[in-house]
């Protein structure tokens, strides 16, 4: 129904963007890189879906069009809600998420708070066929933040994907322990995710 999005940021936290689009702000969950990457009064675009139900009207939004249907098709798998596909897309990154489905890797899907052995192995089986992994398409994880004041905000984000506040703030400690980095919140978290789920 609404397959796209283009307007001025009003607002940008965590895992949500406000959009101003003819004079109306549309809230539109995101993920944390995607929100991340936008800034207020900036231009932008979003490829979104449209979630109907009885008591609600929520929209997600994506950089691209491919991650969109990706989201969308997670959502095919009996058990997997938007909610849960929105949180594999800010664990892993869509072609990251393309070669864990296509490729059986169950261990990297149950990375994702929410994801049991059974919920990835229902997923690979339902999935493993109709998502085409991208050759060499696995992100890479760039150095991040000692993120002093990003610290909160990372650990604030984890909570919402579904750890603990004590998971959280151990991960985001162990990263910026880990060594000098720059203060990218993305970045941090991006770190913070993998640190999880070793």
């Amino acid at each position: 129904m609404i397959a796209s999005l283009r307007g001025a940021v009003a607002t940008a936290g965590l895992d949500h963007v406000v959009l101003e689009v003819g004079g109306v702000g549309m809230l539109v969950h995101t993920t944390p890189g995607t929100a991340s990457g936008l800034r207020r009064g900036q231009e932008a675009q979003l490829a979104t879906s449209l979630v109907v139900r009885e008591d609600s009207l929520t929209l997600f939004g994506f950089a691209d069009e491919a991650e969109r249907d990706l989201f969308e098709q997670v959502q095919t798998v009996s058990g997997v809600g938007p909610r849960l596909a929105l949180a594999m897309l800010a664990v892993h990154p869509p072609d990251s998420l393309r070669a864990a489905i296509s490729g059986g890797d169950v261990v990297a899907l149950t990375k994702v708070p929410g994801i049991g052995k059974k919920g990835a192995e229902r997923i690979v089986l339902e999935l493993r066929d109709k998502v085409g992994a991208i050759p060499g398409g696995a992100a890479t994880v760039v150095a991040a933040g000692n993120g002093s004041p990003a610290r909160g905000q990372v650990a604030e984000a984890l909570v919402g994907l579904g750890w603990s506040a004590k998971q959280a703030d151990d991960a985001v400690g162990k990263v910026l322990a880990a060594g000098p980095q720059s203060g990218d919140v993305s970045s941090l978290l991006r770190l913070a995710l993998r640190e999880l789920g070793r």
